[in-house]
């Protein structure tokens, strides 16, 4: 279970390494995600808020990066922030995802990369519930969900 301290160091710091890595030219992503995936993910865009396909969602299952397939965050662990973006307490496990200090917009926030494609997915913040503390706010446009049902 990583703590808002532990965060910060990884984001300062560097995240353990992903078991494997996804890389593509960007002509192979544009061909491969829509304009907004593209957007959110590859340029570390954000979509506005209450609009992903997510933020109500309350289906089990795990949430992967929508650009390579790796398991990222698990719906047990999916929170209502009222934030208007799917939150999360923590990932599926810890090199799923890495930190990256973000001071884009005159703001220092802790931005959320998923750790085997760098696929932009958000935003972490130190005001999420117990036990971690932790909110990760991502935006639906950079993950999928896959049930149960989907994967027999």
């Amino acid at each position: 279970m990583q703590t808002w301290n532990d965060v910060i160091r990884l984001a300062n710091h560097g995240s353990p390494a992903p078991e494997r890595r996804v890389e593509k030219t960007d002509a192979e992503w544009k061909q491969q995600l829509t304009a907004e995936q593209y957007h959110v993910t590859r340029q570390h865009g954000t979509e506005r808020a209450f609009t992903g396909e997510y933020c109500e969602a309350h289906e089990a299952g795990l949430y992967a990066c929508v650009c390579c397939g790796t398991p990222l965050y698990d719906s047990r662990t999916k929170f209502e922030s009222g934030t208007g973006w799917p939150s999360f307490t923590q990932p599926v496990q810890e090199n799923a995802i890495r930190y990256k200090k973000d001071t884009s917009y005159g703001m220092t926030r802790v931005e959320v990369l998923c750790n085997v494609c760098d696929a932009h997915q958000g935003h972490v913040f130190p005001d999420g519930p117990a036990p971690s503390g932790l909110r990760l706010c991502i935006n639906s446009a950079a993950i999928k969900l896959v049930t149960e049902q989907q994967e027999a």
